[in-house]
């Protein structure tokens, strides 16, 4: 095989795993989550693994845009508003970040659609809130990316 003919091969065959982008991490995620609420012999969750996949949801679905983000800015509406709309004063979004991550995995759930949604919240948050919050909701961006490319 000369060079040329092994370069096009490696063009032709692409990524590994195609072309997922972020938005077919988004699907996958979703998918994950709703097989462990569910029930699936595969997927187990508990209130952390839900917190958790519900954050990926939720960072992975404001980076994708479109009907992802759509869905997932408006599940983080509730939760947020309920925060911010206290009378505790002016909270900021870096505040309300911690308060829905404290919501998350803090307290013992008996159904674990509701560490999802606050999961899914707080990953829409985090890429808002900045500061710390934007590190982690970067660097998940990045690895998303970096397996996206494989």
């Amino acid at each position: 095989m000369t060079t040329e003919t092994v370069s096009t091969v490696v063009i032709a065959a692409g990524p590994i795993l195609g072309s997922v982008g972020t938005s077919g991490l988004t699907l996958t995620t979703g998918m994950v989550m709703l097989a462990g609420l569910r029930g699936s012999d595969r997927v187990k969750l508990d209130r952390d693994k839900a917190g958790y996949i519900g954050i990926a949801l939720g960072t992975f679905g404001g980076a994708a845009g479109d009907l992802w983000a759509s869905l997932t800015t408006g599940v983080a509406e509730v939760p947020t508003s309920l925060i911010q709309g206290t009378v505790g004063g002016d909270i900021g979004l870096g505040g309300v970040a911690l308060g829905l991550t404290a919501w998350t995995f803090l307290f013992k759930w008996r159904r674990l659609v509701w560490p999802s949604l606050l999961g899914i919240s707080a990953g829409v948050m985090y890429g808002q809130a900045g500061g710390i919050w934007a590190i982690g909701h970067n660097l998940v961006l990045k690895i998303a990316t970096a397996v996206g490319a494989m």
